[in-house]
Parts: C-alpha cells; sequence; structure tokens
C-alpha cells in the first residue's frame, strides 16, 4: 500500500479525530474550571453526546479504513476499551453536577472543581494537547505540506 493511498483512505478517520478531540478539548479544559448552569447544561450534554456519536462513528469508519491492515492492532483496540470505561465513569461521575447545574439560572461561572490544583492543571494541559492532536489530525487529513510528518510520503 503506496503512502498517498494510505493518506488518502486514512483521511475519513483523521476528520473524525479531529472532530471529535475538538470536543474532548472542550470537556477536558472547562470541567475543572467551570460550571455549566442552567440552560448551558443541554450545550454541555450536546458536548458529551457529540462526542460519543464520533466515536462510534469511528469505529465503524476505522473497519473500512484498516482493512487492508487487518484491522486495528490489538493494543489499539484494548486501549478503546480501557478509554470507554474510563470516560463512561467520567460521565458517571458528572451525572449529579449535571442534575444541580440544570436547576440554576443559566450562567457559565468560574468554579473550580474541588480536586487539587495541579490536577486541575493536567486535566488542562491535556485537553490542549489533545485539541493539538486533532489540528495536527486534520492538516494531515487534508493532505497539507508536510502533513504525513513523520510517515515518509512518496
Amino acid at each position: 500500500m503506496e503512502s498517498a493511498s494510505a493518506g488518502r483512505r486514512a483521511s475519513p478517520e483523521l476528520v473524525l479525530h479531529a472532530a471529535r478531540d475538538f470536543f474532548y478539548g472542550v470537556l477536558f479544559c472547562t470541567l475543572p474550571w467551570i460550571a455549566w448552569k442552567g440552560s448551558w447544561t443541554i450545550v454541555l450534554l450536546g458536548v458529551i453526546t457529540a462526542e460519543i456519536a464520533l466515536t462510534l462513528w469511528d469505529f465503524v469508519v476505522e473497519i473500512a479504513v484498516r482493512k487492508d491492515l487487518g484491522d486495528v492492532y490489538a493494543g489499539e483496540r484494548v486501549t478503546h476499551a480501557i478509554m470507554g470505561i474510563v470516560y463512561g465513569a467520567m460521565i458517571a461521575s458528572l451525572v449529579p453536577a449535571l442534575h444541580l447545574w440544570w436547576k440554576n439560572p443559566t450562567n457559565l461561572l468560574f468554579e473550580p472543581v474541588a480536586i487539587s490544583q495541579w490536577i486541575r492543571i493536567l486535566v488542562g494541559a491535556t485537553g490542549v494537547g489533545v485539541v493539538a492532536s486533532g489540528l495536527r489530525d486534520l492538516y494531515a487529513a487534508l493532505e497539507l505540506p508536510g502533513g504525513g510528518w513523520p510517515w515518509k510520503a512518496d
């Protein structure tokens, strides 16, 4: 399989990753610091729902994109499972806050979560990193100059 055609075939998956990474960035960069109150709770639920829909769509697209490679690598499949479990736990722990936020007047308020400062910073940095990764995936999907790095393009 040549690099250029592999890049074109991977493009739909990379675009999905870029979109999903944007939603992850919103979650990771805001949830440690911001309370999504009132109608903003619906917006946050929309972000979560969109991310889940993109993830499910990505699982389907991966089958087609990776068919020539023999499907997703085993390590990646295990990583997906672990990420799903952790993400589910995060959503479950968020439900009580969503319930409380929904009952408040609509506002985005600076209300840092009662966790240590370094964890808030680490989660925020993860959000910035995932957005950067998504931008890199989008750049590669658009086949812009150098977008094949670190893989050699033909």
